[in-house]
């Protein structure tokens, strides 16, 4: 080696050059340096005299592998060991960051090496502290990087150095440095905290704290990678500084004040202390303290999200709960009950989620937990009744806070029984229990509906009280009542008829449906509890032997005879109204259970009063509040009531009731109410539902003309309602005051024309136009909406391609007739609910294109000399746009190649159709596609066309396209191959 020119071009070849035979010739040449010892003196030289970082890299690596690899004397490693200090001090600040980290490195391993050799080896920390009292932020630096190495160098074990010796070495600097070097680190740390502090001494600052939190006190050798940190066995002189508040409080405001990845790092050194053994603190006070200090910290967090938004905060935070969870009891995490400001009842997530994992708990020790609950339970209970039985003199602050218990205890008592159903067991000792537990929630019951009580229904701890109490017995129902239930319990029953008299499932149903009724009587200014209760009952009626035991009960017939505002005051609150809806739904399922025309009648002699009401009511008072309101309970009701006819003869008595006394008053409130969708909406949405055709309802004889008379009504309110909305001026809030009309509307037509109930060929052969002009409405409607505002709102654009899949389907002609411009922007606007994401439009749209298609297919491919007024149009339309085809099957190629798509089938049918109608067509859009791909894959994906069409002829016959479904499956997962 002639010069440090020569030597520096090469090591700059070895490290930077792009020519694999050029480095290896680089390194060949310069092994020398670190594997013969000869050459240490010539490193030291290199380090003295080159300025090229790749020179000085070389030398301090080969060193390192020098003193790695080779018994070195003792002498020499001292002399290297006070070189490298004496340099780093000196030059260290003007090092490239790789050449400093490599001397440290250097130094730190010959450190480790002779631990046991010389005392001077072992002033290492002494060292590292003259770095650290240095006026320049480059030593400071360089000190905390030294620190850092060493532990790093001292926690793992060495190629060479026996797992013994590393043991050895380790244990004897935990006791001798690593207690020290903590305290560096938290003195670094408190003095960095100004906003000033250089970025890179704190990152080192507190990546070194959290090093010595995760040395191998013990020698397990933890596999750092994993999740599991166990508990971590910190010594016993650590013990003073832990215990120190301020110590755990220093990671805390770290986290806060900074982000990743210093704040990261901040809470794993958090998730570190959270580990740390029981046995280091001086008692349970301490212990407690430290824990409530940690619980603290780790609430604030959760309860300002600071910091949550960033991946790696969010990560080492999901561990620090874990870490609590594993490491701690729940009854020690509870140490900060009396600090919580609001109340956890108010998190409906976070209740939800405690009690998901209660019944887990519980039933470990069943009987032990239990009479725990029970013991806790029967003081408040027993005090909660001697307030009912007082009434007077009782302190209301005392009340709430009773009422907060019970309904901790009661969302408790629910949740451990609706454990029940996921329990495999059948151990009669435990549905006895649950008996024991379910008595005090139904004497509670017999509590909260007295005078007393009732009379605080607005108050916010009874509301929640009473909701509760509601949840119970939605768990109890699923478990021990109908149809549904997982356990019939004779022990359940027979301890609840012990304690209460309740001996089987219809007299629990009695409790439960005179609390539903006290509930819809009493809270019609709580929209939450009359929206729990009634969905309970609903659930109770939903079950076919469960509502049969209903029809049994006094209460529930006295409900079906005094449905009305005046015994239930819900009724009458306007809030209230959408929950009419379900009521109603409730009834009708309970009244049409016997099927009898004499109860229908009764039933709804009420809403028949409404009806003649209304109906009298001039014209002009019928733009009154009064009205207003009287309109949409009534369309709301009678929505509910067609919501449970699921027969012919249950829907008939509801027609013959309504058909052709009362539909008039439908028609005359979307003429006058037009602009008020508060009416207009509930009076479609149930037109909507009288309308649809589930569970063969309307099925009307041969004979009769109702089916039809039901579509001209449909046709009517339709064009009655389109030819005012479209006239009124455009509003702020086009969806609530225009489009959500509308796709109601649109919604009825579709219904009434897929219902299969009416023949439509009537209309035209005997010159009826109510076809014609709903058809011709809700083309203008449709038209009248940007295709942007209908992709933007999901129900109106399900609504819309609704339509045209039944237009498509059954009313081709009506599409074809269509001027070319509107036929274009219809035909548009199918390949782009192709494209939705929403599988049903996108299938929607599939199947009306592929019946434009096969119409095209039929009557003009396979046609020599086509006549049909339809025909000769479709044929004009395409002449004028004869992209419209070619651009949706390039879409639907698109989406089956490059798209994830759940809908292959449905995309598959009109795709063959799109094919057939003209193959030059197709074959262009294959050259396109391939176009696009690598030109060595052009051959093989050439391929897989020609296999798509194999087998393939020229029919629309349902064999042929489920031939082509299958090559297509095929064609796809071949195309997209690697």
């Amino acid at each position: 080696m002639e010069s440090l020119a020569e030597l520096s071009v090469l090591c700059e070849r070895l490290y930077t050059s792009q020519d694999a035979a050029e480095r290896a010739h680089a390194e060949t040449t310069l092994a020398c340096f670190s594997q013969n010892s000869e050459y240490i003196s010539q490193c030291q030289y290199i380090l003295e005299n080159s300025s090229s970082p790749y020179t000085q890299f070389l030398a301090s690596s080969s060193l390192v592998k020098q003193v790695t690899d080779h018994t070195l004397s003792l002498q020499l490693r001292l002399d290297i060991r006070n070189y490298v200090v004496g340099y780093l001090a000196s030059k260290g600040q003007e090092l490239q960051p790789f050449v400093a980290t490599s001397l440290i490195q250097l130094l730190c391993r010959i450190t480790k090496l002779g631990w046991y050799d010389d005392d001077q080896f072992r002033d290492i920390v002494k060292e590292a502290m003259k770095f650290l009292t240095h006026a320049t932020v480059e030593h400071f630096l360089i000190g905390l990087k030294i620190l850092n190495q060493l532990v790093t160098e001292m926690n793992q074990p060495n190629p060479g150095m026996s797992l013994t010796h590393h043991r050895k070495t380790a244990c004897s600097f935990r006791d001798l440095a690593l207690f020290q070097i903590f305290q560096i680190s938290f003195t670094s740390l408190q003095q960095l905290q100004i906003e000033t502090a250089d970025h890179r001494l704190r990152e080192q600052a507190i990546t070194l704290s959290l090093k010595c939190f995760s040395f191998d006190f013990v020698g397990t050798s933890l596999d750092e990678s994993s999740e599991d940190l166990g508990t971590i066995q910190i010594p016993s002189s650590w013990r003073p500084v832990l215990e120190d508040t301020s110590t755990m409080q220093l990671f805390f405001d770290y986290y806060a004040r900074t982000k990743p990845p210093l704040s990261n790092v901040a809470l794993e050194c958090l998730v570190r202390l959270a580990s740390v053994r029981r046995s280091l603190f001086s008692g349970e006070l301490e212990r407690s303290k430290f824990l409530s200090h940690l619980m603290s910290g780790t609430r604030e967090i959760l309860l300002t999200q600071q910091g949550l938004s960033e991946h790696e905060n969010y990560h080492e935070y999901c561990r620090l709960l874990g870490r609590l969870k594993t490491n701690y009891q729940l009854s020690e995490l509870m140490v900060l009950q009396n600090n919580i400001t609001e109340d956890p009842l108010d998190n409906e997530e976070q209740l939800q989620d405690q009690l998901d994992s209660l019944p887990y708990l519980c039933r470990f020790q069943y009987e032990k937990t239990s009479n725990y609950i029970i013991t806790l339970l029967e003081p408040i209970l027993q005090a909660y009744t001697e307030a009912a039985r007082l009434q007077t003199g009782v302190n209301n602050t005392q009340l709430q806070a009773m009422e907060g218990q019970l309904t901790w205890l009661v969302h408790i008592i629910g949740a451990i029984i609706r454990g029940r159903q996921t329990s495999s067991s059948s151990a009669e000792s435990q549905e006895v229990i649950d008996g024991e537990l379910a008595a005090r929630v139904f004497q509670l019951i017999q509590v909260t509906d007295t005078g007393f009580h009732v009379q605080r229904y607005p108050q916010s701890s009874k509301q929640r009280l009473d909701l509760a109490i509601l949840s119970f017995f939605q768990n109890f129902r699923r478990v021990y009542v109908g149809d549904q239930a997982m356990h019939s319990s004779k022990q359940l029953y027979g301890r609840l008829n012990e304690l209460l008299g309740l001996q089987d499932h219809l007299m629990v149903l009695n409790v439960i449906v005179g609390k539903i009724a006290t509930n819809l009587k009493c809270y019609a200014q709580c929209e939450e509890v009359i929206e729990q209760t009634l969905n309970l009952f609903q659930e109770l009626a939903a079950g076919y032997m469960s509502g049969k035991l209903l029809l049994k009960l006094d209460a529930v017939n006295y409900i079906l005879e005094h449905h009305t505002r005046e015994h239930f005051t819900f009724l009458d609150e306007f809030k209230n109204s959408r929950n009419r809806t379900i009521f109603y739904f409730t009834l009708g399922r309970l009244l049409f259970m016997e099927d009898s025309s004499a109860k229908f009648k009764a039933f709804i002699a009420s809403l028949q009063q409404v009806f003649v009401n209304l109906e009298v009511t001039p014209v002009e008072a019928f733009r009154s509040d009064g009205v207003k309101f009287a309109l949409i309970g009534l369309m709301r009701d009678l929505r509910g009531i067609a919501m449970a006819t699921n027969s012919r003869r249950t829907y008939g008595l509801l027609f013959e009731w309504l058909y052709p006394a009362h539909t008039s008053l439908l028609l005359r409130a979307i003429e006058q109410w037009t602009d008020t969708p508060e009416v207009t909406t509930p009076v479609l949405k149930f037109v909507a539902e009288f309308v649809m055709n589930k569970t063969q309802r309307l099925t009307f004889d041969s004979s009769c003309p109702n089916g039809i008379l039901l579509f001209r009504e449909v046709s009517k309110l339709i064009v009655a309602y389109g030819s005012r909305i479209l006239s009124l001026p455009t509003p702020s809030d086009p969806y609530t005051y225009k489009y959500k009309g509308i796709w109601v509307a649109l919604t009825i037509l579709t219904r009434a024309l897929a219902g299969n109930y009416v023949n439509f060929g009537v209309f035209e052969l005997y010159g009826d136009r109510a076809l014609a002009d709903a058809l011709d409405m809700a083309l203008k409607m449709s038209l009248a909406i940007p295709l942007a505002s209908i992709m933007a709102f999901r129900k109106l654009a399900r609504a819309y391609f609704a339509l045209l899949e039944v237009l498509c389907h059954n009313h081709t002609a009506v599409i074809v007739n269509l001027d070319t411009a509107t036929f274009a922007h219809l035909v548009g606007s199918l390949e782009t609910g192709v494209k939705s994401l929403d599988v049903n439009i996108s299938s929607q749209c599939a199947s009306a294109v592929d019946n434009l298609a096969a119409f095209y297919f039929n009557n003009i491919t396979m046609e020599d000399n086509p006549t049909s007024v339809a025909t000769i149009n479709m044929a004009r339309h395409f002449a004028e746009c004869p992209n419209l085809f070619p651009e949706i099957l390039k879409s639907l190629f698109e989406i089956v190649l490059f798209e994830e798509c759940s809908n292959q089938w449905s995309l598959s049918r009109p795709m063959l159709s799109l094919i057939l109608i003209n193959e030059q067509i197709f074959n262009g859009l294959k050259a396109q596609i391939l176009s696009t791909q690598p030109a060595d894959q052009q051959q093989r994906l050439a391929g897989c066309f020609d296999k798509l069409m194999a087998d393939i002829t020229r029919t629309l016959e349902p064999k042929n396209r489920d031939k082509f479904t299958q090559n297509l499956t095929i064609f796809r997962h071949d195309f997209r191959a690697k």
